[in-house]
């Protein structure tokens, strides 16, 4: 439950469309509710401005769907992150306002139930390629789903930088900018020196032996020479989702 479900309800009781019984069972499980294997953190959204999202790895089906469930009664900004296709379809089997991101291994709640929030501008997603998509997609799906208009450019690597220049128009008109790149990690570097905007950069695991599962992107990143560049840990898609949006948000 955030602030405005929050003055809803208080308005709803004080005007006689809710009564206080009633209102008082919507608060019960707040701002915790145990759960025997996980104990939900209702009052998150409150408190920090981002909901309780699902990490699904290594939770089975079954315990995603009833943690969902309990949000879903609660919210419509829902996320579970990590969740392998097999899983994800018992889930969207059992909870069917739920929607399947294949690309992003997400679930969420449905489109039309995003509540847009009170952003500055927008955020643009960059990947340097198309194996550095899943996290960029992760990227993008969280910032949407907490109510940000993302636009995305895609496989625009400093081996044919030519293809990012293309796109500069674009670039310049981000409030904040979330870069994705494994190999040795130098995209973010270059899209630093281009706009004058907080770039966020996320290492990924793509790329041969000596790139260690991500680790030289990752060093490359932290040694960026262009200033105005964060970086988020390895694959960290939905960590870095969060941040555009807590920069780009009034």
């Amino acid at each position: 439950m955030n602030a405005m479900q929050i003055k809803e309800l208080l308005a709803a009781v004080q005007d006689g469309r809710c009564g206080v019984d009633q209102a008082m069972e919507r608060l019960r499980d707040w701002p915790a509710e145990e759960m025997g294997f996980a104990c939900l953190d209702h009052h998150r959204a409150l408190r920090t401005g981002f909901p309780e999202v699902v990490y699904g790895e290594n939770k089975s089906a079954g315990q995603i769907s009833a943690i969902l469930e309990k949000q879903l009664a609660r919210s419509t900004t829902v996320m579970a992150t990590r969740v392998l296709a097999e899983k994800a379809a018992e889930v969207c089997a059992a909870l069917p306002a739920l929607v399947f991101h294949e690309a992003a291994r997400m679930l969420t709640g449905r489109e039309e139930t995003i509540r847009p929030c009170a952003a500055r501008g927008r955020v643009v997603v960059v990947s340097a390629g198309t194996s550095d998509m899943p996290v960029a997609e992760e990227a993008v799906v969280t910032a949407r789903h907490l109510g940000h208009p993302v636009d995305t450019i895609y496989d625009v690597g400093v081996a044919g930088i030519h293809r990012l220049l293309a796109h500069r128009s674009l670039l310049v008109t981000a409030t904040v900018l979330i870069v994705v790149a494994g190999m040795e990690g130098a995209l973010p570097s270059v899209v630093g020196g281009l706009v004058d905007r907080p770039v966020i950069a996320v290492p990924t695991s793509v790329g041969y032996g000596t790139g260690f599962g991500g680790f030289a992107a990752l060093l490359g990143m932290l040694n960026s020479c262009a200033p105005g560049v964060a970086v988020v840990n390895i694959d960290n898609g939905f960590g870095a989702g969060c941040l555009a949006a807590a920069i780009n948000r009034l």
